[in-house]
């Protein structure tokens, strides 16, 4: 593999764990993708088949956004990608198209600071591990070479993604799930568990109770680690006859 593309973008990855001295995990291939690609930022959705998946890593705050409103609001590039187990290149999120094919998260994404961003499936086979999402401050698409690396460095994840969720390999880089940072391991267990508990509010499956729990948040501007955090703590309660006006605090 010496001298390979493979070759040198594992030698990337590698050299951002060292340089962080820890065991490489897919959050080093999240991070050198950045600075290789040359994008502003980067984010790991883990995720089976066409799921909505959970955020594992960012690398800065509007990544965390971006990802978090394309969870809330179930559209964008990243859940098209996971859908259609295929790229999806937004280079200028001014443009039409975008505006047209993700209407509520295109005018979200501009005002976080993304004016474009390129979805990457983890995929290897049959076998679908979650999505890599990339944004640039700056419209504009990738160059070939550059779509290359960031194909790579997508593969590369998913190795460590799948090696990190093996028992035997170990922990990765951070205290939860396969490596996954405290603070997002702890608003996905929030998320988790109210979704839990609408389940219980409402009388209805996993799928519909984390639908409405998506649907508030949106209907009411808030993040949804935020709303879920609010069910969880009791301060927050949805009524099961789908009406808004009657949700509110408990």
């Amino acid at each position: 593999m010496k001298g390979s593309r493979p070759g040198r973008i594992w030698g990337l990855v590698a050299g951002q764990a060292a340089s962080r001295g820890g065991r490489v995990s897919a959050a080093d291939a999240c991070a050198a993708a950045v600075a290789a690609v040359e994008v502003t930022g980067a984010w790991l959705n883990a995720a089976g088949g066409s799921e909505a998946g959970h955020l594992m890593w960012v690398t800065d705050q509007v990544s965390e956004h971006l990802a978090e409103l394309q969870l809330t609001l179930g559209e964008g590039p990243c859940p098209d990608a996971a859908a259609s187990g295929g790229p999806v290149l937004a280079s200028d999120l001014s443009e039409i198209e975008a505006a047209s094919r993700w209407p509520a998260f295109t005018p979200a994404a501009r005002q976080a600071g993304a004016a474009a961003i390129f979805a990457l499936p983890l995929r290897i086979g049959a076998i679908r591990a979650g999505v890599m999402g990339l944004y640039r401050e700056r419209p504009g698409p990738l160059t070939a070479f550059q779509l290359g690396d960031a194909l790579i460095f997508a593969d590369t994840a998913t190795l460590l993604l799948l090696d990190s969720q093996d028992p035997a390999a170990g922990s990765a880089a951070g205290p939860g799930p396969g490596g996954q940072p405290a603070d997002l391991a702890l608003h996905r267990a929030e998320i988790d568990q109210a979704t839990g508990m609408l389940t219980e509010q409402l009388g209805t499956g996993i799928a519909n109770a984390f639908v409405r729990l998506r649907a508030y948040a949106y209907a009411n501007d808030l993040r949804l680690t935020d709303v879920a955090r609010d069910i969880v703590a009791r301060r927050l309660r949805l009524q099961p006859d789908l009406d808004p006006s009657r949700d509110g605090e408990a």
